[in-house]
């Protein structure tokens, strides 16, 4: 990704060009192979695209020129592939000049907008070299990994009828911790993301978003008990449109977040906290790219928040332990021991010891580990 492109080279003579069958040269530092063909002068980069080899060793026939490693095969006048897999190689212009061969290299138009189409190309088609090639080349242009990040988003959001997945949770999650790695470190962890992302749409239908409502005259707190009340009775559609309203009359994140968490915390643990976990993520991947993206990002959570199971509706949450009891004490008693924390703010110290604790088989156990760590002064 990193090669130097010259305008034009001379590859050698027509009379060698049509004696050999081919030619090698370089434009800048990129590899090129010239074949005479159907008596026709042609190029294209002279390295597959996949994995390297060299591809004048390859077979010409049809106007294709064939990878011998994977059978890779690409056209001899655009250099495209005809087998995605194996990514686009680069074609040039040939020009005659009496006996010269002159190699011209084409004008590939802006380098990042042509990077951010692979990129997507790679999202689409489930290619994760594609998706590879395109990073590397994006962060090499100096491109904001929050740019790249914002691409990500998108798609996985446009592409997946049920919303919010475990691919743009990973996305965000390494967006969050991009500025502590390598920048080794922050190309693969941006692709293993991507690539996950990509896999994680596959198959699915796209959503569409429902329009808000045609008024600026709800108040947020008219809002915020709607969007409550028909989450409580799993009314998606109704959750979705309020949430739009909300959004679409400028809302400030601050009172969304606390209506949506409010909405994900009515009810206890639900859905093992993927929900919780999702609705965080969601408001990270606002912080990374801009709240004016709010109206694509948060209407993804409305399904998964609507229709999670509720750990109080089962059983096992009740026996041989009613956990949901005594986490309605636990959540009374909080205030108070809040207030006791306060004067002692940050004096926990025996942290390992308040590990132990907490992985203590009796659930009465864990919840006073956790009160009295609060009391105690714990962050």
């Amino acid at each position: 990704m990193t090669d130097t492109i010259a305008t034009s080279t001379r590859a050698g003579s027509l009379a060698e060009l049509q004696q050999e069958g081919r030619l090698l040269c370089k434009v800048g530092s990129l590899p090129v192979v010239v074949v005479w063909h159907e008596g026709k002068a042609l190029a294209i980069e002279d390295r597959c695209p996949h994995l390297g080899f060299p591809l004048h060793q390859g077979t010409v026939e049809a106007g294709l020129l064939t990878c011998h490693w994977h059978h890779a095969r690409f056209d001899l006048v655009s250099g495209c592939t005809l087998d995605p897999w194996a990514d686009d190689a680069q074609g040039f212009d040939v020009e005659i000049a009496g006996d010269d061969v002159i190699v011209h290299a084409r004008d590939a138009g802006d380098r990042v907008d042509r990077l951010q189409q692979r990129l997507r190309d790679g999202l689409e088609q489930g290619l994760t070299l594609v998706i590879a090639k395109a990073v590397q080349g994006l962060l090499e242009a100096s491109v904001p990994p929050s740019e790249i990040v914002r691409t990500g988003i998108e798609f996985g959001c446009t592409y997946r009828a049920d919303g919010w997945g475990a691919g743009l949770t990973t996305l965000v999650a390494m967006a969050n911790v991009l500025d502590q790695l390598d920048p080794g470190d922050q190309t693969l962890a941006l692709v293993h993301a991507l690539a996950f992302v990509s896999r994680d749409t596959r198959g699915r239908a796209p959503r569409f978003a429902i329009e808000a409502l045609r008024t600026d005259e709800l108040d947020i707190e008219r809002l915020s008990d709607w969007y409550r009340r028909f989450v409580e009775t799993r009314s998606e559609d109704a959750s979705e449109r309020v949430l739009a309203t909300a959004i679409h009359a400028g809302a400030s994140a601050t009172d969304v977040e606390g209506f949506m968490e409010a909405a994900v915390t009515d009810h206890v643990f639900i859905d093992e906290g993927h929900t919780l976990d999702f609705t965080n993520k969601a408001f990270e991947a606002l912080g990374h790219i801009g709240s004016d993206e709010a109206a694509l990002v948060l209407p993804t959570l409305v399904r998964q928040t609507a229709g999670a199971q509720r750990s109080e509706e089962f059983s096992e949450w009740r026996h041989p332990n009613d956990l949901v009891r005594l986490l309605r004490r636990a959540e009374a008693a909080l205030p108070a021991a809040q207030a006791d924390g306060r004067s002692h703010a940050g004096e926990v110290q025996d942290v390992g010891g308040l590990a132990w604790r907490l992985l203590d088989e009796d659930p009465e156990a864990v919840v006073g580990a956790l009160l009295d760590a609060v009391r105690a002064g714990a962050t």
